[in-house]
């Protein structure tokens, strides 16, 4: 499978992206700000090729498995990012909460300046079987690229 995040559009403190999975439209992601120098928790991935993996140490862990005891199996991490660690795909609403991670939503809306994406929740659990099955698949690969449109 081929996994993708284009990005689309930069608010403030925000960039809006797209995730796709074999080309076709999955939902909506939500970073912090494409900076030249990264600050800890508050700037976008880089551009580039990584992979996925499942991550069942990190400290996010605990938590999903309350929030999503039935779906969760570990959190999907994109892994070997230079200068970031523990990524993970997760929910969230706004900028403030990524951590330097992607959120995901179904739509999205600019709010002073700045996305969000929304709901987080329902997005999350529609994609987190598609990335799992990814990230113990054997094509882990996942391209992030950017196409601004707005």
């Amino acid at each position: 499978m081929r996994t993708k995040i284009l990005r689309v559009a930069e608010g403030k403190q925000s960039t809006l992206s797209q995730l796709y999975i074999d080309d076709v439209f999955q939902c909506y992601l939500l970073e912090d700000k494409i900076r030249a120098v990264k600050i800890p928790k508050q700037t976008a991935i880089p551009t580039g090729n990584y992979t996925l993996r499942l991550n069942t140490w990190g400290g996010m862990n605990a938590d999903y498995r309350q929030k999503f005891p039935k779906l969760h199996k570990g959190m999907i991490e994109i892994n070997g990012l230079p200068q970031f660690s523990f990524v993970y795909i997760h929910i969230g609403n706004t900028h403030t909460q990524t951590a330097g991670c992607p959120l995901c939503g179904f739509g999205f809306e600019l709010v002073n300046g700045d996305f969000q994406v929304l709901p987080s929740k329902d997005a999350y659990q529609m994609i987190y079987p598609k990335l799992l099955a990814i990230a113990q698949g054997n094509e882990k690969g996942i391209s992030i690229e950017s196409n601004f449109q707005f």
